[in-house]
């Protein structure tokens, strides 16, 4: 309806789909979250467009986007509000409305803290997406930051390859276990390459997403020993900056 109409504003896009969406069995709340999926989605890909990242116009990239309404895959991300979906943190379940009625007591876990954390400042929509053959819940917590202070000094980081991190307190963060995982899984990509399956394509894409959440988790775990020893000495942290020469 949004891409034969021309009509991607949401509440513009409510009036001729609303009632249509109720009739075909969604609650009130689960239309307009529908209609507010479509409606990010164009105003996503228009930006895309207008920043030039799918080329000129005529392109062949701008063409084939221009050329077909945004599809959503079985198993994309869906967000729900507190109508939709309720925490029970005690009991550790959750109630969520789905089409075919509400489904309560579906239990949900997380680390120590990420349970804290959502306890005491979750806010606004969670986003149920399914990945991996698993079905995660992305919660909206709301946390202070902490208060701005004056560093009485700073704490110099030098970004690099072998090593990934060196502080100006002779704190050295070695690249070498990432890259023996990385070349590991370089050669398990190539094994699985040659293979030319429908198996190996799958698998290919499973390593890649493994591989990226440990290098993103060690990057994490040293960007986390530095501004805790920053905060411990009052000091702030300066970064070179690669885009001067």
């Amino acid at each position: 309806m949004a891409y034969e109409t021309g009509v991607f504003r949401e509440y513009a896009l409510r009036k001729p789909t609303y009632a249509a969406l109720k009739a075909r069995g969604l609650g009130a709340q689960a239309a307009q979250h529908v209609i507010k999926k479509v409606a990010d989605a164009y105003t996503t890909l228009h930006a895309t467009i207008r920043n030039g990242n799918l080329g000129p116009a005529g392109g062949k990239r701008r063409v084939k986007a221009e050329s077909k309404p945004i599809g959503f895959r079985l198993d994309a991300a869906q967000p729900f509000d507190d109508r939709c979906l309720s925490w029970q943190h005690d009991a550790g379940t959750v109630s969520i409305w789905t089409v075919a009625g509400r489904v309560k007591n579906l239990r949900f876990t997380g680390s120590p803290d990420q349970l804290t954390t959502l306890r005491a400042h979750r806010q606004g929509e969670s986003d149920l997406l399914h990945r991996d053959g698993m079905w995660f819940l992305v919660a909206t917590c709301d946390v202070e930051e902490k208060a701005e202070f004056d560093p009485v000094d700073w704490i110099g980081v030098d970004r690099g390859i072998a090593n990934l991190a060196t502080t100006s307190d002779l704190d050295n963060f070695q690249g070498r276990r990432l890259r023996r995982y990385r070349r590991w899984h370089a050669r398990k990509r190539a094994e699985l390459q040659a293979k030319r399956t429908k198996s190996a394509t799958r698998r290919l894409k499973r390593r890649a997403k493994r591989e990226a959440r440990h290098a993103t988790h060690v990057n994490h775990r040293i960007a986390k020993q530095i501004v805790a020893v920053a905060e411990r000495t009052g000091r702030g942290i300066a970064l070179e900056d690669l885009a001067v020469s």
